[in-house]
C-alpha cells in the first residue's frame, strides 16, 4: 500500500515524528505536544534521501534558516517567517566566536524555533497560541502569532523586566503575570488558559527544536565546514543545546565532511542549574531545582522537561556543564560588550564567564577554537 501524498505545505523528506525517549511513533499530520506514552519530548524525523541537501547546494541561498529547507518540515513558502536566522558570527579574540543571536528578529534566538512552532501550528489547524515564558519566547511568539494573524495568550513571571511584557502587548498578545518562575507560568496556563489555544512551550511540542537546530547548520557554514572544538550554550529550557545535537546527526546523514563534533558545555546560573547537578551526578534526567534564584531569567528554568536530553547531548559530545556566579556572570557581560561593541545580554555573559573560567582550567586548550552564544540582546534587561 502505497503512502498518500504529502500536503502540499510539507517537505516530502519529513516523513516521522518519534518519541525522544520510548521511540513511539506518532502522526505527523495532527497537532502534536508531548508522546501520548510517556509524557516526553518528541523527535522529527526525515528521509534525506527524498531531499538531499549537499553543501554546494546552499551557494546563492537566501540569508535565513530557510536555506536549510530539506531539513525543516515545511516549505518556505508556506512558512510564517520574519526572516529569522543566518546570524552573524563574529570575532572576540584569538580562535574564540561570538554567535550573536540578538540580531534575529525579536532579537533573540527564540525566534528560530518559535518560527517552526507557528508555522506547523497554522498549517496543521491551530487557531490560537499560548506559552509560559521568562521573556523572550513570549516576545517571539507574540510576534509571529501575529504574522500568522492567530491571538496569542503568554504568561511569564511578575518580576520579568517591564520591556518583555510590554513587547507582548505591541503585539497584540494577552499578557499574564503570574508569582513565581516560568513553571508557576506553565501552571497558569494549564489551569487558566484558553482552552482552545495551542501550547507551544519549549520541547512540549516538536518544531520549536528544528528552528533551533539551525544554529548548528550555520556554523558549519560560517566555518567553512571546520566546526568549533566547543560550543558554550546558555541552558535554559535546552531547545538550542539538543537542537545542535540534534543538527550533528543529520549532518553526518547527510553526508557533510564532519571532522570533529563539537563538544557542547551546558552553561546555567548557581541558583538554578538543574542540568548542571544531573550531569554531576551522573544521573539520566534532571530533578526540578527547588527554590530557584537568578536575576538571568532566561536560565531560570526549574524543571526542563527535556533534561534529560540535554545531558544526553553534553554527554555524548564529551562536553560538560558549568555553572556560573551573580556576580561572575555581571562582571563578563560587561566586559565581553566592551570587548567586542556586541549587545550582550546576561545569558550570553554567564557562557562567556564559562568559557574563561574553562580556558583558565585548561579545559580549553589554547589551539581549540570555542563559539559562545549570545542567545539575545541585552536592551530588554534595562
Amino acid at each position: 500500500m502505497t503512502e498518500p501524498s504529502p500536503p502540499a505545505w510539507q517537505n516530502p523528506a519529513f516523513v516521522a515524528v518519534h518519541c525522544f525517549s520510548c521511540g513511539e511513533p506518532h502522526d505527523r499530520h495532527t497537532l502534536l505536544t508531548v508522546c501520548r506514552s510517556c509524557g516526553l519530548p518528541l523527535r522529527v524525523d526525515y528521509d534525506h534521501a527524498r531531499a538531499p541537501l549537499p553543501p554546494h547546494a546552499l551557494v546563492g541561498r537566501p540569508a535565513s534558516l530557510w536555506r536549510y529547507r530539506e531539513v525543516l518540515p515545511i516549505r518556505p513558502e508556506h512558512a510564517v517567517s520574519l526572516v529569522e536566522g543566518w546570524t552573524p558570527l563574529c570575532a572576540a579574540g584569538d580562535r574564540l566566536w561570538i554567535k550573536d543571536e540578538s540580531r534575529n528578529p525579536t532579537g533573540s534566538f527564540k525566534a528560530r524555533g518559535i518560527a517552526l512552532a507557528v508555522s506547523l501550528a497554522r498549517a496543521l489547524g491551530a487557531r490560537a497560541l499560548s506559552a509560559p515564558s521568562a521573556g523572550n519566547a513570549a516576545g517571539a511568539l507574540a510576534a509571529y502569532g501575529a504574522a500568522a494573524r492567530l491571538p496569542v495568550v503568554v504568561a511569564m513571571p511578575d518580576d520579568t523586566p517591564r520591556p518583555f511584557v510590554d513587547e507582548c502587548r505591541h503585539y497584540g498578545a494577552e499578557v499574564h503575570l503570574c508569582a513565581g518562575t516560568i513553571a508557576d507560568a506553565g501552571r497558569w496556563l494549564r489551569e487558566h488558559g484558553p482552552q482552545d489555544s495551542f501550547d507551544v512551550s519549549t520541547l512540549k511540542e516538536p518544531y520549536r527544536i528544528e528552528g533551533k537546530k539551525t544554529m548548528a547548520y550555520e556554523l558549519w557554514e560560517q566555518l567553512a565546514g571546520a566546526l568549533p572544538d566547543v560550543i558554550l550554550y546558555p541552558t535554559g529550557g535546552g531547545t538550542g543545546l539538543v537542537g545542535m545535537w540534534k543538527a550533528f546527526g543529520e549532518m553526518r546523514a547527510l553526508g557533510w565532511a564532519m571532522p570533529r563534533i563539537p563538544r557542547l558545555i551546558s552553561v546555567q546560573m548557581e541558583g538554578c542549574a538543574p542540568v548542571v547537578r544531573g550531569f554531576s551526578e551522573g544521573a539520566a534526567a534532571t530533578v526540578a531545582w527547588s527554590e530557584p534564584r537568578t536575576r538571568v531569567w532566561g536560565l531560570r528554568v526549574p524543571s526542563p522537561i527535556g533534561g534529560f536530553l540535554c545531558l544526553r547531548a553534553v554527554r555524548e559530545t564529551r562536553g560538560t556543564a558549568l555553572a556560573i556566579s551573580e556576580a561572575d556572570a555581571a562582571v563578563a557581560t560587561a566586559r565581553l560588550a566592551a570587548r567586542t561593541g556586541l549587545d550582550i545580554c546576561p545569558e550570553g555573559g554567564a557562557a562567556f564567564a564559562a568559557y574563561e573560567q574553562l580556558r583558565q582550567r585548561g579545559e580549553i586548550a589554547d589551539h581549540e577554537t570555542a563559539v559562545v552564544f549570545n542567545t539575545g540582546t541585552g536592551l530588554k534587561y534595562r
